[in-house]
This record gives C-alpha cells, sequence and structure tokens, in this order.
C-alpha cells in the first residue's frame, strides 16, 4: 500500500514542476511597461486629472447652448392691514396667487450677449375690506436681449481657458508615461545586467573548479607546492561567494522592478532583453529641430504665457469702465377670463444703457497690472530657457552616443582578448609555467571585461531611450512619437 501511494506522489511530481514553472510570469520589455501603465499610481492620478478637465470643457460647452428654466408658484396667500394713502385710511387688503415661468436663454459666444425669451403666466385674486374678489389671469411674453460693452469678452476666454487645462493634462499624462518609460526601461536593464553578473559569476566558478581540480592534481603528482592548492581553494570558494552575491542582487534587482510595475514581491519573474547594438545614425541639427518642434514641455510653456497673457487682460478688467445694452419687446395680456387674455394686449418696448464708472482706486489696478505684466515676463522666459535646456541636453546626448558606440567597440575587443590571454594562461598553468594566484588574475580581468561590455551595451540603449524621449522622435524606426493628444479617439483609448 505505501508503495503504491509513492508511485502515485512520484507520478503527480512532474505536473506539480510544471504547475510551478507556469506560474513564473516571462516579462520583455513591452509587457513590463504595459503592466506599469496599468498600475502606476502617477499614470492613475493623470488620468483622473485628465478626465476632470475633460468634463470641465463638455460642461462649459453644453452651457452655450439653449438653457431651458421652468420657475413655478403654485399658491401664494396673505392678509395683511395696511394704510392705504389714497383713500388716507386702513384698509385690510387679502390676495390670493399661483403662477409659473418658462425661459429659454441662449448665449451668444460671438458677442457674450444673451438672449433671452420670457412667458410669465398668473392668476391673481384679491379682495378689500371683505368685499367681492376680483379675479384677473395674466400672460407675458416678452424677447430680451442683453450685451455688456465695453469689456472683453468673457465667454470666448472661459472657453478658451478650459481647452487649453485640457490640453495641458493630455501633455502632462504623455509626458507621465514617457517618465515611465524611462524608469521602467532602467530598472528592467538593472535586472538584465544583474542576470548577466550571475552568468559571468557562474562561469568564473566553473573556471575555477577547473582550476581547482588541475591543482589538486599536479599538487597530488608533486608538480607544484601545497601552496598552490591552498591558493586554488581560496579563489574557488571567492567565486562561490561571487555566485551567491550576484544572486542575491539579482533577486533585489527583480523585487525592485516588481515593486516600481507594481506586482506583488512573491510573484516569480523573469526577463527576456534584446542589447544587440545597431549604431543609429544621429544628426545633432535634425534632433535640436525635432525637439523644438515635438517636446511637450514647450508646448506647456505656451499655455503658460497664453494664461498670463489672460491673466493680464482680466487684471486690465479691473475697476474698468464698462457698459450694458439691453432691449426687450414684449406682449402682455390680463382678463378676468383665461381664454380672453389677449383680446386688448399692451405690446412692452424696453431699451436700457447702463454704464459702470470707476473714479479712484487709490493705484489698486495699476499694481495688479504690473504684477501681472512681471509674470508674463517670466513665462517667456522660462520659454526661452526651456529652449536652451533642451538644446544643451541633446548635444550632451548627442555626445554620450557617438562615445558609447566608441566604448562599444573597445569591450567587445577587450572581452576577446581577455579570452584568448586567459586561455593561453590557462595552458601556462597547466604546464606549471604559471602560479594559481596569476591566473585568477587573468579570470577577474575576463570577468571584469564580460561587465564592461553589458554596462556600454546597456547605456547605449538607455541613451537611446533618452533621445527619444528629449525628441519625441524615434531614431530607429525614422518616426515621430508625438502622441495624438487633440484626438478623442486618444483620449476614449486612453482612459477606458
Amino acid at each position: 500500500m505505501k508503495t503504491k501511494k509513492l508511485l502515485i506522489l512520484l507520478a503527480l511530481l512532474p505536473f506539480v514542476r510544471v504547475k510551478s514553472a507556469n506560474a513564473q510570469q516571462l516579462l520583455t520589455l513591452e509587457r513590463t511597461l504595459q503592466i506599469a501603465y496599468q498600475n502606476s499610481p502617477a499614470i492613475e492620478q493623470s488620468k483622473l486629472n485628465l478626465v476632470r478637465s475633460r468634463e470641465s470643457l463638455n460642461a462649459q460647452r453644453a452651457g452655450l447652448k439653449s438653457r431651458f428654466s421652468l420657475n413655478v408658484n403654485p399658491f401664494s396667500y396673505s392678509n395683511q392691514r395696511e394704510y392705504s394713502q389714497d383713500f388716507q385710511e386702513w384698509r385690510t387688503y387679502e390676495n390670493m396667487s399661483s403662477g409659473g415661468t418658462f425661459s429659454v436663454s441662449q448665449p451668444i459666444k460671438a458677442t457674450d450677449g444673451t438672449l433671452s425669451l420670457v412667458n410669465s403666466f398668473g392668476f391673481q385674486s384679491s379682495s378689500l375690506n371683505e368685499n367681492d374678489a376680483i379675479n384677473s389671469f395674466s400672460n407675458n411674453l416678452q424677447l430680451r436681449f442683453d450685451q455688456p460693452i465695453f469689456t472683453y469678452n468673457r465667454t470666448k476666454m472661459n472657453l478658451r481657458e478650459l481647452e487649453l487645462d485640457l490640453e495641458n493634462s493630455l501633455l502632462s499624462y504623455a509626458m507621465q508615461k514617457l517618465s515611465i518609460e524611462r524608469q521602467v526601461t532602467q530598472y528592467f536593464y538593472q535586472v538584465y545586467q544583474r542576470h548577466q553578473n550571475l552568468m559571468i559569476s557562474r562561469e568564473e566558478l566553473a573556471n575555477q573548479e577547473k582550476t581547482f581540480e588541475i591543482t589538486k592534481n599536479k599538487v597530488e603528482a608533486g608538480l607544484t607546492a601545497q601552496e598552490e592548492l591552498w591558493q586554488a581553494e581560496l579563489n574557488l570558494e571567492n567565486a562561490r561567494s561571487s555566485v551567491l552575491n550576484a544572486e542575491v542582487s539579482l533577486e533585489n534587482a527583480k523585487d525592485q522592478l516588481k515593486q516600481t510595475i507594481g506586482l506583488p514581491l512573491e510573484d516569480s519573474i523573469d526577463i527576456v532583453a534584446n542589447v544587440d547594438v545597431t549604431p543609429v545614425d544621429v544628426e545633432l541639427n535634425d534632433a535640436i529641430d525635432y525637439a523644438l518642434k515635438q517636446r511637450m514641455e514647450l508646448r506647456q510653456r505656451e499655455i503658460d504665457i497664453e494664461n498670463a497673457q489672460f491673466s493680464l487682460i482680466q487684471t486690465n478688467a479691473t475697476n474698468e469702465f464698462k457698459g450694458n445694452v439691453s432691449l426687450s419687446v414684449g406682449l402682455f395680456g390680463d382678463n378676468e377670463q383665461i381664454g380672453s387674455l389677449y383680446d386688448s394686449p399692451t405690446d412692452n418696448q424696453q431699451v436700457e444703457l447702463s454704464f459702470e464708472i470707476p473714479l479712484w482706486d487709490w493705484g489698486q489696478k495699476e499694481a495688479r497690472m504690473r504684477a501681472a505684466e512681471a509674470s508674463l515676463e517670466m513665462q517667456e522666459l522660462n520659454f526661452d530657457n526651456e529652449k536652451v535646456s533642451i538644446k544643451l541636453s541633446l548635444r550632451e546626448i548627442y555626445r554620450n552616443l557617438r562615445n558609447l558606440v566608441t566604448q562599444i567597440n573597445i569591450a567587445e575587443k577587450s572581452v576577446e582578448n581577455a579570452r584568448l590571454t586567459y586561455e593561453l594562461n590557462v595552458e601556462k598553468y597547466e604546464n606549471g609555467d604559471l602560479t594559481g594566484m596569476d591566473l585568477s588574475l587573468y579570470q577577474n580581468q575576463l570577468s571584469s571585461q564580460k561587465n564592461e561590455l553589458t554596462n556600454a551595451l546597456i547605456n547605449y540603449k538607455l541613451e537611446l531611450l533618452n533621445l527619444k524621449i528629449q525628441t519625441l522622435w524615434d531614431f530607429e524606426q525614422r518616426e515621430s512619437i508625438v502622441p495624438p493628444v487633440y484626438s478623442p479617439e486618444f483620449m476614449d483609448s486612453e482612459l477606458n
């Protein structure tokens, strides 16, 4: 019976291993970025800000359409004793009324005016000193137009400010994604780098084990001194320690990557990375032109300048001379019978011109104008400084890329030379022409050169990514990567 249970457990063991292996996530750089975009709190916050800006603009645009309203006063009653100036005596007035007002208001974007159609209908019953009540129906239909004059168009400005706010939110969202891409890519290649260090350490351990066996055989044969075996043992233990250190460093890098992209630390991951480097032809002047045309930070500075100009206009309207023109035409009818309201209607017309004239503000407007002008100049300086910073950054990246290509070529040759040198000195060591300590130095040199090559390849990849982010141009694919921030489809795809 025990034998049967043991056989069943042995049969199930391969499936348990397959399940464990399947639990490990194999991540490419593209998949890692997708996970980061889904889980990043910064991306989520940018999305919420984008929703806020979009819905605020939608609300403002909806406010430019016709507004319908209905106010109803179903019942009103009053019984008051008042002194009548006409009759020079106290009288008791009793009133009962009901009514409602329906209105349609249409803002006019071009002029900042308002066109309104208002209809008020009511019923009133009045009595005096317990006399018979007087009942009356009334209806007032009125068309009204109000137009501010000698001032700026607030409707247009408010709409434009919200449009700029939405554009700024879209730019911030796209920039946040680029920032996440840069950070995640760095941690992704850090995992790859630690993995390569582990592979190099394991290769070094295998070489030290081989060297140890050679030394042991030579000592047993009396061909070399016992001290060589002690040194070989020390080198072997150091190699094993290096492997353990590399394993710890790799796991720490994986945890850092998981934390960055929002995966549980308990998840098991491995990566697949392509660090093959094909040098990309980059023209400095082209890179600067792409950046100055496409960098979203520059557009944000332009938005800041436009907002500062709006602030200047609003400040100039402080204590301003302004006026308002009101025109209205209407038809009023009243009668005791509701069906006879307009038997003898009255035409109502009204024209009103009003002005608001400031007299003295103790220098308030002048001081506010100076502050607004200074703010505008600051935004213009920020725009110019941003352009200079972009140029400086691109010149540095351009030089770094050229230097890294040279470093990669040198590192590849150095690795090959170190490998050949190590193989040659292994033969010398086997022949007794070299000590174990000297051979260990050549092994360390080979490992160091391999690490240098890995670092150079990763640095080139990261610097090429930095160039793409700084110019919003993919020099490998020869295409722009500017997000379609003005497209509603882009917003829908990102927010849903």
